[in-house]
């Protein structure tokens, strides 16, 4: 695995071990100066054992913690901690028990410390061999990121000069961190839902994940559904026939996996390592391809011999729009590297993913209200979107349908959405008609009187301006409404109305939306319907 391809912060020794190793050496200075009794009774034997089976077991935790640090499961902090401050018991008690070895109990530590210290080691070699490759051998045999790497890794000099003296990237950091604050604040928060998704992806092409975030942040705040102007779709933004020729588009059910964050990720890998085997590793100049075409970017370094992006002959011939894309990735990718030294405050979230199943249909929308947002500052809608980009937010989802979610999630649905007060209101909420609100009436034409009541009233005949006869009386109640007709039977099809949407016409005719599309033959997730377009009704219900 490339250097670059893990952070420093991954590396790094946990804080807690670092902090017991200063108090654990003390220990061991200790303990050569203790003496140990020649025979041991059996009492103080079961406790020695005992202690030695407690570091061994603290031991064995510590290791499956750092497992699900690796895995960005967010209880592996909490059990790596406990484990060293067990581990940090047990010396303490061996000091005192007759007949314990610190040495021994000290074993642990320094296996884990060593293997700590191995890891630091092989990532040295790493970045030293991936500087050290040339243009042939054994360099065709891995991502041509290798030799770009410096530039985003956590202490590549290269990016860092780039930062501290190109005006146009400190112009980016400006912007991310005063007009477009909440933008990136937003774009981090959706990025770690889909983290586990989207950056294993990069990582086995050898790309780093400030280049994902900065990419993403820019081109889609991290909404998976985003679509530009000009056809660009998904968290990554991929054209049609770009995404195609990288393995994205329909899938055969009508889905354009340009926005599945997991697949979209991969062929913006693949796509970014083709550029760097072109532009002479140039992240700027691969950027600058990825906003403003590779054939314009691949025509430009040809003409200039290859010069850097930032010289004036190659960047002035980019449109403004890429000379403004390039920085702007670049500021973001260092603030997610260097967040506290610019006072962001990244949320932590919980994205540990579980599948959520549903006990009843259920919308995006209506588990939204039910969830609330509990753990969450802005809700869990976008999360849900992004992590089931195949779902429409207000299109009905039959029962035992299982979604993608976190563990904090499926708790959340099963406090409050399967039944209860909030489960109703959301429902009820969801399934309001705006357009039931609106009264329909005109002026009333009153009409000379007609006959008179026995206790004197006058009723009087007339019409409304709709033609409606209507009769005003006063001083005694009106007649008892018409009990209403029934309704009519569900129609077998449906002539679409001007303004009408799919889920429009599932939730007049009560039906699952995704069966009706189905029915119909049409693609998710628009679900695209056209004004006098006949439709089949299929398992629809009063």
């Amino acid at each position: 695995m490339p250097a670059y391809s893990r952070s420093a912060r991954a590396m790094r020794v946990p804080a807690g071990f670092r902090a017991a190793v200063a108090p654990l050496a003390a220990a061991l200075a200790l303990c050569s100066l203790s003496p140990q009794a020649a025979a041991l009774s059996k009492r103080d034997q079961a406790a020695v054992d005992a202690l030695t089976q407690r570091m061994q077991s603290a031991e064995t935790r510590y290791q499956s913690a750092l497992v699900k640090i690796r895995n960005a499961d967010p209880t592996g902090r909490q059990d790596s901690d406990a484990a060293l401050e067990d581990m940090e018991d047990v010396i303490a008690a061996c000091l005192k028990q007759k007949g314990c070895a610190p040495t021994t109990m000290l074993a642990g530590y320094k296996r884990l410390l060593k293997a700590n210290a191995d890891s630091v080691a092989n990532t040295d070699e790493d970045a030293e061999d991936a500087g050290q490759l040339d243009s042939d051998g054994l360099a065709a045999d891995v991502p041509e990121a290798a030799r770009a790497a410096a530039l985003l890794s956590d202490d590549g000099q290269r990016f860092v000069k780039m930062v501290q003296y190109n005006p146009a990237v400190q112009a980016g950091i400006r912007r991310w961190l005063t007009d477009l604050r909440g933008p990136l604040m937003q774009s981090y928060d959706n990025y770690q839902y889909m983290r586990q998704l989207m950056w294993p992806e990069f990582q086995r092409a050898g790309l780093p994940e400030a280049l994902l975030f900065g990419i993403m942040a820019k081109e889609s705040n991290g909404r998976v559904h985003s679509t530009s102007r000009v056809g660009a779709a998904g968290p990554l933004q991929f054209m049609f026939a770009t995404g195609k020729r990288f393995g994205l588009g329909d899938d055969g059910s009508g889905f354009d996996t340009r926005y599945d964050p997991k697949q979209s990720a991969q062929a913006a890998a693949e796509y970014l390592n083709e550029r760097l085997g072109q532009l002479n590793n140039s992240i700027e100049m691969s950027l600058a391809a990825y906003n403003g075409g590779e054939g314009r970017a691949l025509r430009i370094n040809n003409a200039s011999g290859g010069r850097n992006f930032w010289d004036e002959s190659v960047y002035n011939q980019f449109p403004a729009e890429t000379r403004d894309y390039v920085p702007m990735v670049v500021a973001a990718a260092w603030l997610f590297l260097h967040p506290r030294e610019y006072g962001l405050n990244f949320a932590k979230v919980d994205n540990k993913l579980a599948q959520l199943r549903l006990s009843k249909s259920s919308s995006i929308y209506e588990l939204t209200i039910c969830m609330g947002g509990a753990g969450s500052r802005d809700g869990y809608m976008r999360a849900l979107r992004n992590l089931n980009p195949r779902y429409q937010a207000d299109s009905y989802l039959s029962a035992g349908t299982t979604l993608n979610a976190t563990t904090r999630m499926v708790s959340l649905y099963n406090r409050w959405c399967t039944q209860g007060k909030r489960a109703e209101l959301a429902r009820t909420l969801v399934a309001s008609d705006a357009s039931s609100a609106i009264v329909r009436t005109g002026p009333l034409t009153v009409l000379p009187a007609q006959s008179a009541g026995e206790d004197g009233t006058l009723a009087f005949a007339g019409t409304s301006a709709a033609g409606v006869p209507v009769t005003v009386a006063t001083g005694r109640p009106a007649p008892a409404p018409k009990a209403e007709p029934k309704k009519k039977a569900t129609p077998k099809d449906y002539k679409i109305q001007r303004g009408d949407t799919l889920t429009d016409v599932a939730k007049k005719f009560s039906c699952d939306t995704r069966a009706l599309a189905k029915a119909n033959g049409l693609k998710a997730p628009r679900y695209a319907v056209k004004p006098g377009q006949r439709i089949k009704l299929s398992g629809c219900g009063d």
